[in-house]
């Protein structure tokens, strides 16, 4: 882990460190990811459980699925489900995952892949292995983040961006000791490729061991970090950290990540998810796959779903 990487770090755009004035952002919350299980049975973890939703705001969830090795017969996904009033982010750091709903959207992603699947007004979506991984088993992990709609495009058209990993934003931490995927978002004046209708930033950044990274981030912008694998520090204040925690940050211009010398050998740095957005501010009233305002229009979600307004499962080809 993780699949995209770069040998040199030094040929990248290089993060200018914090500046004269510039406030770093404290550590408000540390929380443990309690394991489960999502889908047909593939493991996850649930990155963001015990945060209250009121920090979380723009974002509702996010999943660490895996990182799991599987045997022959072993890889599994999820059914035909459907979604409203939200975003899904899937990132696949490691291995393969197909995509297909409803409304025409899809495709495979892997190994640094992203797709961007805004649900708005209503679809039906599954997401699984390919049948060549089924049968010979592999590698799988990555993360999926559920990104909030604010009320005005919660019934927008459906839409689904595939996100390649050649074109993520790649960049170095000031002293070369960090690489920055941005995958959506600005950081330091670099653009991401994702398109948000929520202004939000998304990255994923390594840090070698002893490493450092001031990490600038909007000031409008909340900042939530996780770990997917690895140890080491958060905040100027030095917050330990290890695999399958999150951080709530507070305000300020930039958060500092750093690695502890010592990484355990099958992760070799600290891995780390940031994630960020402008708070909406509005209701949240949600229920399993649908995402509103009110209790009544998940109601109506529901029997919208119930009665085939969602689009209809393609035919298998």
């Amino acid at each position: 882990m993780p699949a995209i990487t770069v040998d040199d770090l030094s040929t990248l755009p290089r993060l200018a460190g914090p500046g004269l004035g510039d406030q770093p952002r404290a550590v408000r919350q540390v929380t443990t990811a309690p394991s489960g299980y999502e889908g047909e049975g593939f493991p996850v973890r649930r990155a963001f459980a015990g945060i209250d939703l009121r920090d979380l705001d723009p974002f509702i969830m996010m999943d660490q699925m895996g990182e799991v090795e599987y045997a022959p017969g072993e890889p599994k996904g999820t059914p035909w489900h459907p979604h409203r009033g939200f975003e899904t982010v899937t990132y696949i750091i490691d291995g393969t995952f197909d995509h297909q709903d409803s409304h025409g959207g899809g495709g495979t992603i892997t190994n640094g892949d992203t797709q961007w699947m805004t649900a708005g007004s209503g679809l039906l979506h599954i997401e699984a292995p390919p049948q060549w991984l089924v049968t010979s088993g592999g590698l799988f992990h990555g993360i999926q983040l559920w990104v909030n709609l604010p009320r005005a495009d919660k019934l927008v058209t459906p839409r689904y961006q595939d996100l390649r990993s050649g074109e993520v934003q790649l960049l170095a931490s000031a002293d070369a000791g960090a690489l920055v995927r941005v995958i959506a978002g600005s950081v330091g004046g670099h653009d991401g490729p994702g398109t948000t209708h929520t202004p939000m930033t998304l990255v994923h950044a390594s840090v070698e061991p002893g490493g450092r990274l001031d990490l600038p981030w909007d000031v409008d912008s909340n900042a939530l970090l996780y770990v997917l694998a690895g140890s080491g520090t958060v905040g100027v204040e030095g917050r330990p950290v290890h695999t399958g925690q999150a951080v709530v940050m507070g305000a300020g211009d930039y958060l500092t990540v750093a690695a502890d010398t010592a990484q355990e050998s099958r992760s070799p740095k600290l891995e780390v998810i940031v994630a960020g957005g402008r708070p909406l501010r509005e209701p949240v009233a949600w229920a399993g796959p649908f995402v509103m305002n009110t209790k009544a229009e998940v109601m109506d979600a529901y029997t919208d779903f119930q009665r085939g307004r969602f689009g209809q499962i393609p035919a298998a080809g």
